[in-house]
Parts: C-alpha cells; structure tokens; sequence
C-alpha cells in the first residue's frame, strides 16, 4: 500500500453535590484546545511541551504548518507500509498461536478511533501522512493495533507526542481506568507505556497502551487481552522496541540501549496533586466517564477535620460526578490533599484523624462505624471505615471513609455508598492508594 499523503482536515450535600455536577458539566465542555502537558521524557528528564487540540495551538509554532499543509508533498518518509510492524515483530504481544494482520489503512480510510482514549482522528492534523495497522490473534482473541502519524518536522512531533500522552493521562472513555504505568528508555526519544482496565470481572478486558515519540513520528501500540490481573508491560515494550527500529531508519529518533520500562503514572498536568479522572473507581452501572471539578473541604461528621487548625501548609478538595449519568445527586468522591510542613506532622495527623474515626460512635450516637481496611503500601500509610449515620426517621447515610499519609502530604477520601452504587473494600483502598501517590505532585 502506498500514497499515504493527507491534505489538510478540519438536602445540603446533595445540593452541594448538584452544583459540583453543574461545575464539572461546565467544566467538561469548555476545557481549552491548548494545554500545557509535562511528559517524562527518557533518561527521567521532564520536558514541557504545549499539547493541542483541533489543528491550533495557542504559541510557539504553528502545528503542522510546514509545506505540506493542504498541498501534495515530496517527502518520502513512510510513504508505503513496508516499515509497519509484521506479524514476525507481533508474535511478541504473545507467543500462543498465530498473529495475523486484519486490516493497513493510511489517512484515507483510517478509522475515527484506533487506540483507548484517543481523542481526535489524527494526533497531528495538519502532518505528512498516518498508519493504522491492527491485528488480531484467533488463538487467544487478542488483538492489537499500530498508529504511527508522520509529523512535518521533529519539533511538531515532539508536540503530538505530548498531546497524545496527554489524551491518555486524561482519558475520558467510559469504564476505563488506569491500572498502571511506566516510562520508558531505549525505545526511540521518549515514551509511556500505560495499561487500562474495564470494569473488574472473574476476567478483565485489558488495552496495554505505549507512545513513543522517534524523530518525525509519533506511534502508538496498543495490545487488548482478558486478564485476572493487570499485564506487565514487557510485551508491549518489546513489540514497541521491533516496531520503532523498523520505521526509525526513516524518521529518525533511533535509540541503541536496551529497552526498559520503569513504574510511573502518567502525569496528571490538569490538577496536579489530585487524581485523574482516569484513576477513579469502576462502576458497571455507570458508562459515563467521571468528571473533576474543585470543592471545598469538608471536615466529616467523625474525622473532625480541620487542615487550617492543623497548620497545614496548603490544601484543597477536587471532586469528581458523572454528571451525563443517571444518577443520584448525592453521588460522587471527593479528594483532598493538605501539604505539611514535613512527613512527621502528616503522619500524627494522620494518626488523629484516625482516632477520631476509630472513637466516633462514642461521640455521636447516631453512627455507626466499621474499620474496612488497614494501607500500608510503599511509603503509604491510611486506613479505610464504612461510618453509617441513622437520622431516625427509616433514613441511613453510609459513606467510605479513607484517609492516608505519603510524605509530608495528607490524603483524604470520602464516597457516599447508595443504592446499587458502591464499591469493594479493596476497590475503595486502591483508590485511597492512588490518591496518595497523586499526592506527590501537590506543592
């Protein structure tokens, strides 16, 4: 297949919680095109590159602008498919059975979406030209893709890479969490390796996602199996690693170490500090993304938080709905994160908050109060309570109740269980985890 040139293309809480709703509604429909997305880039460094949206980007130069912008072009950079990754380099994702390719499309006839979370066609609209290569393993019925967009030059490159890192880190397809993530060395200039799960089953359907950016390309991997346990991303690195030494030679950004991949979430640059809509909890009953929206802190009928009183450097609460759901208004989590003056003050307010949650049905009796987990994982440290509240009137409220320390920051988590809407205890631990490792962002 050849000429794959493309023009140019174009009660009190539950109000509180509906005017949350309302804001990350708002909010959802009015993020701007142009962002300043921070990628770790390989060796560790951390770049800042501005991620776009559409065809425009707010400074700098313009993306994709170069000679080709709506005119036929003479570069002969990937101009046939002969530099795709064959069956040979994809019998890596997995050496049971035969993996064959299904379908090469080029930017004529490649599909709206290819990979988990994509946001638009085309990571660079106005670029030389795009690949979409799938496959598929009958053996297993796993599947996999291959997106590379050609970019005019490696400075328009580097921006496309980052946006698309961007759509990942702030993925906003239905049902889909980030399970984990790595960065990767020795596979072109930078890279990211992420794994995304769907709603957890006896089996999970997971997409184990890599971009990497090699010279004028940017290129994306994706493989999707059923899993009891989230994949390690040595599969995917050495698909990626046969994938870019085959199409390096024509768009440079060529590497000669050894391909590694090292643990690291994806950047979270829209709230730093706080989760991502993506590290939010799965519901089967909710196929609407969750959405963030900042709140005001609250100080919980039994935690009796006060991060002022406490002398906290700096705090503050980002709340997350699915507002296109058919939900309650109560419904929702909220995330706090308070910064101390060092790891010492975190962890003794930890410890109180614990003792207020642990003595609450001495000291308020209309609740009820049941320890659901103890975290300690790395270097964080929480616990976890379901507290139920009887007004006495046939009415309960029960709400899970997590707080953790990491460092010299505090986490707080707190999310009302109602009908036919709560999750597991495990669930709700890993997501106070989660929330403790995005802490450590928050300055």
């Amino acid at each position: 297949m050849a000429g794959s040139h493309r023009a140019s293309r174009g009660g009190g809480r539950a109000a509180a919680r509906e005017a949350r709703r309302q804001q990350a509604r708002k909010r959802n429909q009015t993020i701007a095109a142009g962002v300043a997305v921070v990628v770790l880039v390989g060796g560790g460094g951390v770049a800042a590159l501005n991620a776009f949206g559409g065809d425009k980007t707010p400074d700098g130069p313009k993306v994709g602008k170069g000679p080709s912008d709506g005119k036929p072009t003479e570069s002969t950079v990937l101009a046939d498919d002969k530099a795709l990754l064959d069956v040979a380099g994809a019998k890596t994702l997995g050496a049971t059975g035969a993996w064959a390719v299904a379908k090469t499309a080029d930017a004529d006839s490649a599909p709206d979406t290819a990979f988990v979370c994509q946001t638009q066609r085309f990571a660079d609209p106005a670029g030389l030209r795009t690949w979409v290569r799938t496959f598929q393993n009958p053996t297993t019925k796993d599947t996999a893709v291959q997106y590379v967009d050609v970019s005019n030059d490696k400075a328009t490159a580097a921006k496309t890479y980052a946006a698309v890192v961007h759509w990942l880190s702030q993925c906003n397809t239905p049902q889909t969490r980030l399970s984990a993530g790595y960065v990767t060395a020795g596979v072109g200039q930078a890279g990211v390796i992420a794994v995304f799960g769907s709603v957890p089953g006896t089996t999970t359907k997971y997409k184990t996602v890599s971009v990497t950016l090699a010279g004028q390309a940017t290129m994306v991997i994706e493989h999707d199996t059923l899993a009891k346990t989230p994949p390690r991303p040595d599969a995917v690195l050495a698909a990626t690693s046969a994938a870019t030494k085959k199409i390096c030679a024509q768009t440079g950004g060529c590497s000669t170490a050894a391909p590694v991949a090292k643990p690291a979430l994806l950047p979270n640059v829209d709230t730093p500090g706080f989760m991502a809509s993506v590290d939010l909890p799965l519901l089967p009953e909710i196929n609407k993304p969750w959405v963030s929206a900042t709140a005001k802190s609250t100080s919980g009928t039994c935690e009796k938080i006060d991060f002022k009183k406490a002398k906290a450097a700096k705090f503050g609460t980002t709340t997350y709905v699915t507002p296109d759901a058919k939900v309650p208004t109560e419904f929702g989590l909220d995330n706090t994160v308070a910064k101390f003056a060092s790891a010492s003050a975190a962890a003794n307010y930890v410890s109180q908050i614990k003792k207020n949650v642990d003595s609450c049905e001495k000291n308020v009796s209309n609740a009820k109060v049941e320890s659901t987990g103890t975290i300690q994982t790395g270097t964080v440290k929480g616990k976890s309570w379901k507290a139920t509240y009887d007004t006495g009137d046939g009415k309960k409220f029960v709400y899970r109740i997590g707080v953790a320390g990491s460092g010299d920051r505090v986490v707080y988590v707190l999310f009302p269980v109602l009908k036919g809407l709560d999750i597991t205890d495990d669930t709700f631990d890993e997501t106070v985890v989660r929330a403790a490792d995005r802490s450590a962002a928050y300055k």
